[in-house]
This record gives structure tokens, C-alpha cells and sequence, in this order.
């Protein structure tokens, strides 16, 4: 359902008339509601592959490793996530045949988390779909992209991402 103004242009409207903020107000709400869009696209595209935006992004980072594996926290790490959402990730990546987890070799108390030629490969499919699909971001030219993670950088340097 399309309406025929754009709702956030009018909250920015009505907040202008209360409160101060008014630039920050319609980024960040333009921003929480295209990623409302963004991550039930790319659910919707995974969905086929028994796969979350999540549980994806913990593949890709195992294919990525020189080893195909890497520690439950070292990846909980990289993907800025909690503990005990890695270890969910990791649970229903297992149950699906996508990873094996085992315990560390050289330190007995992490767990190893390592893709499996299933997850692989599921990696591969669900990766033409994602590419196919511009990342659900195809109304945006790659100069635009380009500007746009710029545009974010300082707000993720700022929170301490890197």
C-alpha cells in the first residue's frame, strides 16, 4: 500500500513544530525503516536456502577464513554480535548440515565453528541471488551505494566498529 505522501516528511513536519533535531529525526527514521525493508528483502531471497541475513553472514565469514573454520567468538567478533546469538547462528547452521562444531585443537574450552561442502555450496546459490538482486538496494547506482557507506563510516567509527 502506497501512500500519497511519504510519512516520514510529515513526521519531520510535525516534529519541526515541537522539538529540535529535525535533520537527525528524518535520517534516523529514514534509516530504521529502509532497513525494516532491506532485511525482509534479503530474509524473503534467503528464505529459499533454509538461510536468515544472519546465518548468512556467519557463512560467508567461515568461507572467507583461510581454514574454512574459525572460533564461535572470534566470529561472534567480526559479525559485532552477542555470545549467545553466535552460538543460536551456530546451532541452526549445525542442525541444517551447513557447519560441524568441535572443540578448539589448541584450547579446550572454545568451540570451532567449520563450513561443511553443504554450506558451501549454499553459500554459492544464495550469493547469485543476493548479487542478483543489488542486495535489495537495485533502486541505488553504485556511486550512490558508494556515497552511502561513506556517509555512514563516521557514525560506525564513532560506536567504536573500528
Amino acid at each position: 500500500m502506497s501512500l500519497p505522501f511519504d510519512p516520514i516528511d510529515e513526521a519531520a513536519r510535525q516534529w519541526g513544530k515541537r522539538w529540535d533535531g529535525v535533520a537527525a529525526m528524518h535520517a534516523v527514521t529514514s534509516l530504521m525503516r529502509v532497513q525494516q525493508l532491506v532485511i525482509g528483502q534479503l530474509d524473503a531471497l534467503l528464505k529459499p536456502h533454509g538461510l536468515t541475513f544472519a546465518r548468512y553472514e556467519a557463512l560467508v565469514l567461515l568461507v572467507f577464513s583461510s581454514r574454512g573454520s574459525l572460533p564461535l567468538g572470534k566470529m561472534g567478533e567480526r559479525l559485532q554480535v552477542h555470545p549467545t546469538s553466535i552460538t543460536s547462528i551456530a546451532r541452526r547452521l549445525e542442525a541444517a548440515g551447513h557447519i560441524t562444531r568441535r572443540q578448539h585443537p589448541d584450547d579446550g574450552r572454545a568451540v570451532l565453528a567449520e563450513i561443511t561442502a553443504d554450506g558451501r555450496a549454499v553459500v554459492e546459490a544464495a550469493t547469485r541471488d543476493l548479487v542478483e538482486s543489488g542486495f535489495a538496494l537495485n533502486a541505488m547506482s553504485d556511486p550512490d551505494l558508494q556515497a552511502l557507506s561513506e556517509l555512514l563510516r563516521p557514525v560506525r567509527r564513532e560506536a567504536g566498529d573500528f
